[in-house]
This record gives C-alpha cells, sequence and structure tokens, in this order.
C-alpha cells in the first residue's frame, strides 16, 4: 500500500478498514477508532489526515459526536468500493507529497536560490525584477504552464523553441519593466537604473526589519562569543561564518556612512536573490572596497575594509602580508588614488596592530619598482568599537577626522590603539 515496509504498512491497513466501514457503511462506531488509529501513522501525514477528515481534535467530542464530527470530504462520499479506494489512494500519496515537501522544504529553497531567480519573503515566494519582467505577460498562468509537456526539455536548444514565451525580447522586456515600475525605459542605462533602485528598496528593508542598529550590535556580540548557531537563524543557513561576519560589516559601514555608496557592489561577496550572503568572492581583493565621494568633511577616497575571525598567533600568520598587499596593490592598480585601510576583528593581536602601525613608513613598490606607494594608512579596529559606533551614532564623518588623526599621532606602539582609536570613541 504505502511501497515501504510491512511495519510501516500496518497503522495504515487498520486504517483504511476503519475509514472503509466509516464512508461507505457509514458506521458510526468505527469514528472514534478511525481518530485513535490516525495517531499511529507517523510524522506530518497523521496530522494532515485527521485534519482532511475531523473537524475537531477532541477525543471527547469525537466520541460523543460520531458521523458529526467528520467533514464532508469526497473520500467520505465515495458510493463504490472502487471509487474510495480511488479517492484513498489519491489523498494518501498527496498527503505523502506534502509531508516530503515540508521535510525537505530548507533543501528545495535552497535549489530554488541557486537559479538567482525567486525572491523567499514573508511567507511567500516572488519572482525577483528580471525574471518576473521576463515571464509577466504569462505570470498568472505559470502553474498551468509548469505542467505542459514539452518533449525537448532536456534538448540543447533555444528557450523559445521550449516555449514561445520564453523568448528574451530586450524590447518586450523594457516595455514590461515600463508597465510594472511605470517609468520611462529606452535603454539599458534606464533598466539597469530600475533593477538598482528595487534592489536597494528591498535591502533597505531587509536592514529595517532584521539588521537595524541593535540587531546588529547583538550580532556582533554573538561574534566575539562564537556563537554560529545562533547567528545563522539570525541570518542565513547558506553561507559560512566568515561570509557572514563581512556581509553584517558591510552593513553596519553602510548604515555608518548615512546609507550612502553602492555597498551592494562594494562588498566582494555573491548575494542571493533575497540579498542575503552566498559565498565569499574569489581574487586577491578587500572584502569591502567602499568608494567616497568627495565632501566638505573629507576628500574623495576609497576605504578598503578587511575582515577576519582569526585570532592569536594564527591572525599575525595570516592577516598581516595580505592586508597590506591588497591596499598597495589597489593604489598602485588605480593610479595612486587616495586610499585606506580598516582591519576589522573580534580580538586584535599586538604584533597585528604593530604591524600595521608601522606601515605608515612602508614602501610598497610594483612588480618592476616603477611605481611606489609611500606609507600604507591601515587602522586595526575590534568588534568593541564597532558596536560603541552603532550605540553612540557617530557618523563617518567624525570617524574619517578620527582615523586620520590616529594615522598622524606619534603615541608609542602600546598604547596607540587604546588612546588614539578606542580612547576617542
Amino acid at each position: 500500500m504505502n511501497r515501504k515496509s510491512k511495519a510501516y504498512d500496518k497503522p495504515y491497513y487498520h486504517f483504511y478498514t476503519f475509514l472503509y466501514k466509516v464512508a461507505l457503511r457509514r458506521d458510526r462506531t468505527s469514528v472514534l477508532a478511525l481518530f485513535e488509529q490516525s495517531r499511529k501513522i507517523s510524522g506530518r501525514p497523521g496530522a494532515l489526515w485527521r485534519q482532511y477528515l475531523f473537524n475537531t481534535n477532541s477525543r471527547q467530542k469525537i466520541a460523543r459526536s460520531g458521523l458529526a464530527a467528520m467533514n464532508d470530504v469526497p473520500l467520505l462520499r465515495a458510493s463504490t468500493e472502487n471509487e474510495f479506494k480511488r479517492l484513498f489512494f489519491e489523498q494518501m500519496h498527496l498527503f505523502k507529497a506534502r509531508a516530503n515537501m515540508s521535510d525537505y522544504a530548507d533543501l528545495n529553497r535552497r535549489y530554488f536560490k541557486t537559479t538567482d531567480t525567486v525572491i523567499f519573503a514573508d511567507g511567500k515566494v516572488e519572482l525577483d525584477v528580471l525574471p518576473r519582467c521576463w515571464l509577466s505577460p504569462v505570470i498568472d498562468d505559470l502553474p498551468n504552464i509548469a505542467f505542459i509537456v514539452a518533449d525537448n526539455l532536456p534538448a540543447n536548444v533555444d528557450l523559445s523553441d521550449i516555449a514561445r514565451f520564453l523568448a528574451i525580447d530586450e524590447r518586450q522586456l523594457y516595455e514590461n519593466l515600463q508597465k510594472l515600475y511605470g517609468v520611462t525605459i529606452t535603454t539599458a542605462a534606464d533598466a539597469n537604473r530600475v533593477i538598482y533602485d528595487e534592489r536597494y528598496r528591498r535591502f533597505n528593508a531587509l536592514i529595517d526589519e532584521r539588521f537595524n542598529r541593535a540587531a546588529l550590535i547583538d550580532l556582533f556580540r554573538k561574534f566575539e562569543r562564537r556563537e554560529d548557531n545562533a547567528i545563522r537563524q539570525v541570518v542565513t543557513n547558506n553561507a559560512d561564518i566568515p561570509t557572514i561576519f563581512e556581509y553584517i560589516i558591510g552593513i553596519a559601514w553602510y548604515l555608518i556612512s548615512d546609507r550612502r555608496g553602492d555597498v551592494l557592489g562594494y562588498m566582494n561577496l555573491s548575494l542571493e536573490a533575497d540579498l542575503l550572503p552566498r559565498t565569499h568572492a574569489a581574487g586577491g581583493n578587500a572584502d569591502i572596497e567602499y568608494i567616497y565621494e568627495q565632501t566638505a568633511d573629507y576628500p574623495a577616497h576609497c576605504l578598503l575594509i578587511e575582515a577576519t575571525l582569526s585570532d592569536g598567533a594564527n591572525q599575525r600568520r595570516m592577516e598581516m602580508e595580505p592586508v597590506s598587499r591588497h591596499l598597495g596593490e589597489y593604489i598602485l592598480s588605480n593610479g595612486g588614488m587616495n586610499a585606506y585601510c580598516v582591519f576589522v576583528s573580534t580580538f586584535l593581536h599586538r604584533n597585528v596592530i604593530s604591524d600595521f602601525r608601522n606601515r605608515r613608513t612602508y614602501q610598497y613598490y610594483s612588480d618592476k619598482f616603477e611605481s611606489v606607494v609611500d606609507g600604507l594608512k591601515i587602522l586595526p579596529l575590534a568588534t568593541a568599537e564597532i558596536r560603541g559606533i552603532l550605540e553612540r551614532g557617530i557618523g563617518y564623518e567624525r570617524l574619517y577626522a578620527l582615523f586620520e588623526s590616529a594615522c598622524r599621532s606619534d603615541e608609542p606602539v602600546p598604547t596607540w590603539y587604546e588612546r588614539e582609536v578606542a580612547g576617542q570613541l
């Protein structure tokens, strides 16, 4: 019956027997026995059967009411044994399918997310901007289209050969974008602006809902205590902890910068369609490259942010050379652009602080000594200090001035960080 072992089938056999008596013989004395037997069907299918058949979960009420405790469903209206068997078979396997979907919901969601076409939010599944525009002419009919036979689906053919509406027409995409968002779109640049604005609308809503200042402060404490499971529950199960750490720092810096700048582009991360982190992008670049335009408070410059959860001697071995190299190479490859680096960790090794502090007089050369960077500005910053910045609402204008002052300071290394950085926040 259940295509499994006899032991697994046994509860279904007795359940079927009582259900048969209730449905075809209207045997009120079997109603309570049917309810009790449904409790012996393990897992979610048993609960689904009870929800389908009974209008109450009260054993006493079922014992008193008999057939009146049953829902008016097709299975209980079957007029012949064959009809009953067919309806029972369909219902049983429908419930098994629903139970499997529930059991594997997280895994299925991960598979769907790899397509970068769907967004899971507020208990709903939505298409992302471009997929939505692409499929908007048939979007209401997608559930029906999904079950149409396509013999060439596994073949190496154009999408339009599988279904005509899957053809990609740039002009049609622009028209659909205009209808959905009420703006005039005539070029790819116009379309990209709509997509950019929509991504940031969702990103800012995500911050307001899940990653506001209080939430970030709590997350930084969890990183400091390495409560990895709690962090995954708050953020995502689809990324490792170091990647989540970079992501949270990026959001924190976006808030510190008064939500200015293209932080989604600055973060060297691969994001899912719902704008949560997936992986750290490969390459020899800084974790975050934050570009600042000139203002009355600071010149145009780039801030490189390097993040690590390594501690102790591991931090000294793993971070001192790459951080300096990333900053030096960035300045050289961008024509001597004004840039400095902030190194963020939950723990700062004393010799890492010393090394970065002494890089201000370090000369970094290109491969053949054609170019040189005279001095690298690298400031270590503990997450405890970032928590303080968020708690006090300190903006980037003040931070830039504080960092510049700390870089110019002649305070000795042993007391420099506490007096010139942490002590000033």
